[in-house]
């Protein structure tokens, strides 16, 4: 059967490979984790040379965040079909360059050019089932678009372990083109028709673009809070002053790239300050439960992998249900009510000490993960609704760039504070070297105090981690109160309070 005819007919056809795409796509994001090491191996990088090789994942970052609202702008304009098409095809090529790229150089690059492919499709993915599925349908549609994202970040650092043991690391990029073959037959008959009554601000395209590229780095940068280089103070400089550009050239343009309503209106921006608080929650809770079982636990990497899928594993679960949900009960109640669920078991995980064990720990990480997801949809569906049709990939991207901003800020908050607080912790503490004349039971009484310390000084930076997290979370409570569901009726905006 025709897949025109199908997606007609049957939507949900076109929700499946909607979000077999987000699924491809997201895997890329986290795939690297796990074959950083034998990717560094076969371009010959010592360990040394890992502050370079981490600019492989620091310039997707760059390149999705920046892609973000151009690419979703366009899409408003030129039609959702045809730009997703374009960004899948970006992807591909991008990942072809990986394959084939012989130095590191090379790779950054091509992950970059990545990342720009793959940054509209979650934003384009969510404005093409809003737009194709009825109303009553796309709170559930947009908590499965959601769910699949969170399914191939979980899924990536696994696919990719299972790759790079089986045929080598280079063939995890030569297998997007196959799946971006299936992904394109299957919606190449979609319709993509042209808003002619739409405009593409360029200009406000690249200022935006060229500021986020600018502030990523800046808050990428791991001397920003400890001040150990002057190279983030002056890419930050930089991009604030680009972006006040942006601002000014906003005011000045009949259809702007970002819509004005979403910051004249209470809920999207309770919606943005909600998302954004979640991502810096959500980073510094991922970051820290797989090093405090590599460290004080003495899990392997493995195990700690194993440990953080417990809780991002549980979060396309809540995107699920958090759609479902929202239909029936209103997005705030559900957006609240998973708040409430990740503070508190971040609460409860911030007293783990060296003997956390099951099934506490589990319950606590499945239980986070899981009101982390629920909020997903609501979010998103808040603000999507809140603007007009020729701006809805525009309004959904901006949930999505909220949300990668608190997660570059979190992560750069917790590499420089984590690491002056253990020094804090830890500075008066004198390595235990043997002292001529001491015996070895001496010795190893100081040794066995000085492990004592350093893991009651570790264990302490943990828990204030997770209390940091979950301090996020009950503070994006506040905002989030001031959130209301808007019903779109003939084509006006109404909003009900829930």
């Amino acid at each position: 059967m025709d897949t025109h005819i199908k997606a007609e007919k049957h939507p949900w056809f076109l929700v499946a490979f909607v979000s077999l795409a987000v699924i491809f796509t997201a895997l890329d994001q986290t795939v690297i984790v796990t074959v950083l090491p034998e990717l560094m191996f076969d371009l010959e990088l010592g360990a040394t040379q890992l502050d370079e090789a981490s600019w492989i994942i620091t310039a997707y970052l760059i390149g999705y965040t920046a892609a973000i609202p151009f690419a979703s702008r366009l899409a408003d304009v030129f039609g959702y079909a045809v730009i997703f098409r374009l960004c899948f095809l970006i992807f591909a090529i991008g990942s072809i360059f990986v394959a084939i790229a012989p130095n590191l150089e090379s790779i950054v690059v091509s992950r970059f050019i990545q990342a720009v492919g793959g940054g509209g499709l979650i934003p384009i993915s969510l404005a093409i089932v809003t737009k194709r599925l009825p109303k009553h349908r796309r709170l559930l549609a947009i908590g499965i678009i959601g769910a699949s994202a969170e399914i191939g970040l979980v899924l990536g650092p696994i696919y990719g372990g299972i790759i790079t043991e089986l045929l080598g690391w280079r063939w995890l990029f030569w297998l997007d083109v196959p799946q971006t073959m299936i992904i394109l037959f299957g919606i190449w008959h979609i319709p993509g028709k042209r808003n002619h009554t739409a405009k593409m601000d360029y200009r406000g395209g690249f200022l935006l673009t060229g500021s986020l590229i600018l502030l990523t780095a800046t808050l990428s940068h791991p001397g920003l809070f400890d001040l150990s280089s002057t190279t983030p103070l002056f890419t930050g400089i930089a991009g604030l002053f680009v972006i006040s550009i942006f601002i000014w050239n906003q005011k000045r343009v009949t259809q702007p790239l970002l819509p004005r309503i979403l910051f004249q209106t209470i809920s999207s921006l309770a919606s943005m300050s909600t998302k954004l608080l979640l991502g810096a929650s959500l980073i510094i809770a991922m970051v820290t439960v797989p090093l405090m079982a590599e460290t004080i636990h003495g899990e392997s990497i493995l195990s700690g992998g194993l440990r953080l899928v417990r809780l991002t594993g549980a979060i396309p679960i809540g995107a699920l249900l958090g759609g479902l949900l929202s239909q029936k009960l209103g997005a705030r109640k559900v957006i609240i009510t998973g708040l409430a669920i990740s503070a508190t078991a971040l609460f409860f995980m911030s007293q783990w000490g060296l003997l956390i064990s099951d099934p506490q720990m589990s319950i606590n990480l499945v239980f986070a993960g899981f009101g982390f997801g629920l909020v997903i949809a609501p979010l998103f569906f808040v603000v999507i609704e809140t603007c007009p049709d020729d701006y809805k990939a525009t309004a959904a991207s901006i949930i999505t760039l909220s949300r990668m901003v608190g997660m570059a800020l979190g992560l750069a908050a917790l590499s420089a504070w984590g690491m002056e607080h253990f020094i804090q912790l830890t500075g008066h503490l004198e390595l235990p070297l043997p002292i001529t004349g001491e015996s070895s039971f001496a010795l190893a009484i100081r040794q066995e105090r000085y492990i004592d310390v350093l893991n009651h000084a570790s264990v302490t930076l943990f828990q204030h981690f997770f209390r940091i997290s979950a301090s996020l979370v009950l503070i994006a409570i506040i905002p989030s109160l001031l959130i209301t569901t808007p019903k779109i009726t003939d084509g006006k905006i109404l909003r009900k309070l829930s």
